[in-house]
């Protein structure tokens, strides 16, 4: 570690027209004095969410062996480059009737409750997500981000008398409060980096024509702060600046070819064209987030329940969830097979950016725990029951991985949330359906 003489706030902030431009954590931001106790100090503590819908294919998620010496099966192949970090859990169930309680009790181990009227009454528990930004938030500008792929009006499929926010969201603020995911990346962009700005896509568009990026504005005050640091800083400082102008580069274009290659279909202005690269835009958001400290608790959905998203990218071209209906048919096993692999590489690549981004004495990867899985197993008989659940980073500490841990059936999976809050350093008693803590889970 440099010790530096120069001390700047650790929520500094630049900020210029519309900019509010959060900074990464640098040495500069510790005084010299104060040097030894950073060294010693608890660094941030993350909690992020992945999900993916429809269920997914547990013979090729599954690893037959169990402790530090399992395999990494087909599905989880792309992260063995990252063993130590990789803790898979087997044997979870959740509360059970198909695809809205799949969504909903991911995180708040509650059922989905059916609707007598129209549909549009929700009645479910706050998540654990939201429990833990209750208490992180206070340390952030954001207390939390809730992210997904699709739109939140696109799950135009839902269960017959229950409204369509069991299956489009994981994230519930109250038991009656769903909140929606935001699939726009140039929303989530403003959200971490602007003051706001107009959701009207014309005027989006006529700044898109200016051509400039909201760096611009604090370029002088990025000169000046860039003056008074050493080397390290400065490089990465230069790093984190370069990856917020990518990430506007990219949304720029993505509008762009938003409002001149498809003119007559209802997109969402940001969202890119293809889902490689919305998924990786995303991402990358969150990494942002994360290394700007701006919030230290992220949710985000691969798809909503239902999903009919098709992947010809990866040769299936069929609708994900006829296909998860596979009746035991070998070629739509398969094509399940691949679009789980697929998420999963994904999901992987990102896990990459988190481990080469430093974050103290560490990386971003060694202080966040990201939970990775699905409310439904197998996905032709909506099972609850061994649900695909693993657990990926250091967790500032507090998580051992390289392990895979089976536990017995009817295990709850809020147990597990309980668990991670009171190492996340938040105590709660329960959590929808616990029954305590997960035993036996040394190291979280």
């Amino acid at each position: 570690m440099i010790i530096t003489k120069k001390a700047i706030a650790r929520r500094a902030v630049l900020r210029g027209t519309g900019v509010a431009l959060a900074l990464p954590l640098l040495d500069a931001m510790v005084p010299a004095l104060t040097a030894l106790e950073r060294t010693q100090a608890r660094p941030a503590k993350r909690l992020g969410v992945v999900y993916v819908p429809n269920g997914v294919v547990m013979d090729h998620w599954t690893p037959a062996s169990e402790g530090s010496e399992f395999e990494f099966t087909r599905t989880l192949k792309s992260l063995e480059p990252f063993r130590k970090h990789v803790l898979v859990l087997s044997g979870l169930f959740n509360t059970s009737n198909g695809h809205p309680s799949a969504s909903t009790g991911f995180l708040t181990g509650m059922l989905a409750k059916h609707s007598t009227t129209d549909g549009s009454a929700v009645l479910a528990g706050v998540s654990v997500d939201q429990l833990l930004a209750r208490e992180l938030g206070q340390h952030t500008q954001l207390s939390s981000l809730e992210m997904g792929l699709e739109s939140v009006d696109s799950s135009s499929t839902c269960s017959l008398g229950y409204s369509c926010a069991y299956t489009s969201t994981i994230s519930w603020r109250t038991p009656t409060t769903p909140l929606p995911m935001e699939n726009n990346p140039r929303v989530i962009f403003e959200q971490l980096f602007g003051d706001g700005g107009s959701t009207d896509p014309a005027a989006r568009r006529a700044l898109i024509g200016q051509d400039r990026s909201l760096l611009d504005s604090v370029r002088q005050k990025v000169a000046d702060l860039s003056r008074g640091l050493g080397p390290r800083d400065q490089a990465k400082l230069t790093e984190y600046l370069d990856a917020v102008r990518d990430v506007e580069r990219r949304i720029r274009k993505a509008e762009e070819q938003s409002a001149q290659e498809l003119p007559i279909v209802e997109q969402p202005v940001g969202v890119p064209a293809t889902f490689e690269e919305h998924a990786k835009l995303m991402f990358d958001l969150q990494l942002l987030a994360y290394q700007s400290d701006l919030t230290r608790v992220i949710t985000f959905m691969m798809g909503h329940e239902y999903s009919g998203r098709t992947y010809p990218q990866i040769g299936v071209p069929d609708a994900h969830h006829p296909t998860s209906h596979h009746e035991g048919n070998r070629d739509k096993l398969e094509k399940l097979a691949k679009i789980n692999a697929y998420h999963m590489t994904l999901f992987a690549d990102f896990v990459a950016r988190l481990d080469a981004t430093a974050d103290g004495d560490g990386s971003l990867l060694d202080h966040v725990v990201m939970m990775y899985g699905a409310g439904i197993s197998d996905g032709n008989s909506h099972l609850h029951e061994n649900l695909p659940v693993l657990l990926v980073g250091g967790g500032a500490g507090g998580l051992k991985g390289g392990r895979h841990l089976r536990y017995a059936p009817k295990t709850p999976l809020a147990n597990l949330h309980v668990t991670m809050l009171d190492k996340l350093g938040m105590h709660q008693d329960r959590v929808g359906n616990s029954t305590g803590e997960l035993e036996g889970l040394a190291g979280l």
